[in-house]
């Protein structure tokens, strides 16, 4: 039964009761009663027309003896009104009796009957005269108080009834005898502070006057047992009156489990809360929350008139850690440079990790670029000591943009960009530095923008062309072959040199498309000189690492060669000396699965990586490039006369083929046949050439 009808049938049933002493003269106030008389000597009756009415008949509607009586009464109760009637008659002294009768209609009702003898001259008894009373309604409620006590008394709910001055208990029902482990004497010596051990009296008086005012109230508090358990209650109390005294019914429920449900739910809610606004690797604020922080910086910034800097930091060269140890060791890179750039913050600054390798940093409160400068140079500092895992001794630096608050901008979206391109050109200046930001960066910032967009364009409508170097066998002046070399025809700029998108291009990953679209057309081309006859031997085209990375390369290599009909043993593919290294192992298994294709290998740019001679002997390699930066100078530099002579032998001791780059000068020629080096490639004999030059070159 829901409590709210319990309280309501409780309260109904107690003011019954307390009037129930007096019922019988109330009902003789309010009810009409019937009234009679019986002839003893002839058996007949007269009844009033009251009498009637309660027996469901008209006046004269049927015969009144004293059959009508009998024949109605229950035969349960019909033994007992005939012994109780004789005794009135035998001993003259009045009789009273309840009984119940089948009226007219068939329905119940209940009376009940007082009735008196009247004796003749003689003394003999002569008439009996009385009164019938329908007392239906009121033994109904009766009956249902009963029950009403018997539930109640029986309920699982606890029910008190409590003085409303003295806070005593006036009744307490099995349910609370119960769920307390008192008896109920115990239990009505004492008051609602003894169950109640977080109660003070102020939240008592608190309650009374709540209670008071609006006659109802719904409260949650703690009920201590007999034993010093504890369990939570959710109460119900309603203002009344008992036995004449102000009072309050408690409806109380345990909700212990519905407390512990809510704090799971809470608790859950509050992970679900930190999920939502942190990193899972770093547990630092993500970007969502670090917007909402930057927010309110701005705000309490420009309440207080106070200048705030935000860093952002980019962790140099970390995709390399990604893409040749595993994600797994990169997320304990991360991890470890979170911890470090953290300590080097103070605590009222926010730190927070926005996705990938990139942190951002609001310290509040800085004088300048002078305080900001302290801050970024703190954690380059913590980032040159080496990161140990899983017995990888790494080394990370970081390139960090800072932009200020309210110099730089007031707006958010600013702060952020002004930033972001300060970055950028941290990392143009070399890596592990800071910068501030500068209003040129922000059209820096949108070149790259705007490269990146056209680049995505321009691989989309091909415009893309391949230029080809010749390189040449030095001591004969013969053409022996040939490197591809990708230029960005412009629709409105024109020729875009490969160093202006190049590395834009390996960041953000369209080399891959770019590579395709040389590789395809450098070999269609050169399958279609060597078809014409003209001299050549070899092909060679740069690969990025991210290419040969993907696990679908070698698939997609064999499909080209085998559309356009190029052989493999006229490709040589040239991967650089400092990719390579970074991921030794895999690009060993990857360029031997290549070079049993028959496909030759070449190291570019060699001697600029600070490659591990033990992994360059595992590699199956054909060629070493002599970087240009050590031809430009030869031979008037020792360094570069000495380096290029160690390579020269380095090669010729691993028996590998080798080709000069970036020659330009007939001393430079003259030096590398000197030094046995034949092969050249570089402006002494041609710059890079498109299709229809190159091939008047071929043909002549």
């Amino acid at each position: 039964m829901p409590i709210e009808s319990l309280q309501h049938k409780l309260e109904t049933t107690i003011k019954k009761l307390e009037a129930r002493e007096n019922s019988f003269l109330l009902f003789e106030k309010l009810a009409s009663l019937g009234s009679w008389e019986v002839d003893l000597k002839t058996h007949t009756s007269i009844w009033s027309e009251q009498s009637y009415k309660i027996y469901g008949y008209k006046k004269g509607e049927i015969e009144t003896d004293l059959s009508l009586f009998f024949s109605s009464i229950f035969a349960e109760d019909l033994e007992h009104a005939k012994i109780t009637l004789q005794e009135a008659i035998e001993s003259g002294k009045p009789t009273s009796f309840k009984c119940r009768i089948h009226k007219k209609d068939k329905s119940v009702a209940y009376i009940h009957i007082n009735g008196q003898v009247i004796y003749d001259s003689n003394n003999q008894p002569d008439k009996l005269i009385g009164t019938t009373q329908d007392i239906t309604k009121f033994v109904k409620t009766e009956l249902l108080a009963n029950e009403l006590v018997e539930l109640i008394e029986r309920s699982s709910n606890e029910i008190y009834i409590v003085n409303f001055e003295t806070l005593k208990y006036l009744y307490v029902n099995g349910g609370a005898c119960k769920a307390l482990g008192y008896t109920r004497d115990e239990l009505l010596q004492m008051d609602i502070y003894d169950v109640n051990p977080y109660l003070s009296k102020e939240k008592a008086k608190d309650l009374k006057a709540t209670l008071f005012a609006e006659k109802k109230l719904l409260n949650r508090t703690v009920h201590q047992c007999r034993n010093g358990t504890t369990y939570h209650v959710q109460s119900y109390i309603h203002t009344m009156t008992y036995n004449g005294l102000n009072a309050y019914v408690i409806f109380d429920t345990d909700i212990t489990q519905q407390v512990e449900d809510e704090k799971l739910l809470n608790l859950q809610a509050q992970q679900l809360n930190h999920q939502a606004n942190h990193d899972a690797l770093t547990n630092l604020p993500n970007r969502m929350l670090f917007q909402d922080r930057l927010s309110q910086t701005i705000f309490t910034s420009k309440r207080n008139n106070e200048q705030f800097a935000l860093l952002f930091i980019d962790l140099d060269q970390f995709k390399k850690i990604n893409d040749s140890l595993g994600h797994h060791i990169g997320d304990e890179v991360l991890i470890e440079a979170a911890k470090r750039i953290k300590d080097s913050i103070r605590e009222e600054d926010t730190l927070a990790r926005l996705g990938g390798d990139e942190f951002t940093i609001i310290a509040k409160e800085v004088q300048g670029k002078s305080s900001a400068s302290v801050v970024a140079q703190k954690i380059i500092e913590a980032m040159k000591e080496p990161i140990i895992v899983k017995s990888h001794q790494l080394y990370i630096s970081s390139s960090i943009g800072i932009s200020l608050y309210p110099q730089d901008s007031t707006d958010q979206n600013n702060l952020i960009k002004y930033a972001d391109a300060a970055m950028y050109k941290a990392k143009d200046e070399g890596r592990n530095n800071y910068q501030f930001y500068s209003t040129d960066m922000t059209k820096y910032a949108f070149e790259r923008v705007v490269m990146e967009s056209s680049l995505r364009i321009a691989i989309d409508n091909n415009e893309f062309e391949v230029y080809f170097q010749p390189q040449y066998k030095a001591s004969t002046d013969t053409i022996i072959g040939v490197e591809a070399l990708v230029r960005w025809i412009h629709p409105s700029l024109g020729i875009i040199p490969p160093g202006k998108f190049i590395p834009l291009s390996e960041e953000n990953g369209l080399i891959i498309n770019i590579d395709k679209i040389v590789m395809e057309k450098a070999m269609t081309q050169f399958t279609q000189w060597k078809r014409e006859g003209l001299q050549i031997d070899t092909l060679a085209i740069n690969l990025s690492m991210k290419r040969l990375n993907q696990d679908t390369f070698i698939e997609h290599l064999l499909e080209t060669m085998n559309e356009i009909g190029f052989e493999p043993h006229w490709l040589e593919l040239e991967v650089t000396e400092s990719q390579v290294m970074n991921n030794p192992e895999i690009s060993i298994e990857k360029l031997h699965a290549i070079s049993a294709m028959g496909i030759e290998i070449a190291i570019d740019d060699f001697g600029t990586g600070y490659s591990s001679l033990s992994y360059l002997k595992k590699l199956p390699l054909d060629r070493l490039k002599i970087d240009q930066s050590f031809v430009k100078e030869i031979p008037h530099d020792e360094d570069d006369v000495a380096i290029t002579r160690a390579i020269i032998a380095l090669a010729k001791s691993l028996n590998l083929k080798l080709i000069a780059e970036g020659v330009e000068t007939l001393e430079q020629k003259n030096f590398m046949i000197e030094n046995g080096c034949d092969c050249i490639q570089g402006y002494y004999y041609s710059k890079p050439l498109p299709i229809h030059e190159m091939q008047k070159l071929l043909k002549h």
